[in-house]
């Protein structure tokens, strides 16, 4: 299987252990980027399967820092200011959910890392109102990558899986209440479990 994994930035792809057939991106920060670098890659080249891989903030109540979560569904919001959904003219469908392969999230949950529902962002939460309003949506994680990998490889037809590592709590927080090592050591207990598996080539 010939897997190509995907991470935001190179401090990330740094502490991520992979077999060495796994090919490496590193797509930049933010859903754009991310959007653009996974299509080109998979314009370039054949794979079977994409990974999304890092670290992420986790809603209060819904994951722990520390915690490793298989995102099986990530959405950005679009919608009018006022949080009514766009209207779209008839024949148009809106694109704002994309999901993980099924298989491997049940996989995964089998072998005890939680599903979530991720929300992708372009910027950061800081603030309680904004947390309310997107866990109302039913966010339970946040990223700025997740959902741009997803839908980029369903347009290409490739399977794809969003293993995250929760560091941080979304909202007002300072910055000493980031656990990166717990996250990375979380993400790669849940990579392990991939690829015991998953055999890339």
């Amino acid at each position: 299987m010939r897997v190509l994994a995907i991470c935001a930035t190179q401090f990330e792809r740094a502490r991520i252990a992979l077999p060495d057939a796994v090919r490496t991106l590193v797509c930049g920060v933010g859903p754009v980027e991310a959007a653009a670098r996974t299509a080109a890659a998979l314009a370039g080249d054949r794979y079977d399967l994409v990974l999304n891989l890092g670290i992420s903030g986790a809603f209060e109540g819904r994951a722990a820092i520390g915690d490793a979560c298989v995102v099986a569904t990530d959405f950005i919001e679009l919608a009018r200011e006022n949080g009514e959904t766009l209207r779209v003219p008839p024949g148009d469908r809106l694109y704002h959910r994309a999901q993980s392969d099924p298989s491997l999230v049940e996989m995964l949950a089998a072998s005890g890392i939680a599903q979530r529902t991720g929300i992708t962002v372009s910027r950061v939460t800081t603030s309680a109102s904004t947390v309310a309003r997107l866990s109302a949506l039913g966010a339970e994680t946040e990223s700025m990558e997740g959902f741009a990998v997803l839908r980029a490889a369903a347009i290409a037809r490739v399977r794809a899986l969003e293993l995250r590592g929760i560091s941080n709590l979304v909202g007002p927080r300072a910055a000493d209440e980031w656990k990166l090592e717990a996250a990375f050591a979380a993400l790669a207990d849940a990579t392990h479990r991939l690829f015991a598996a998953v055999e890339p080539t």
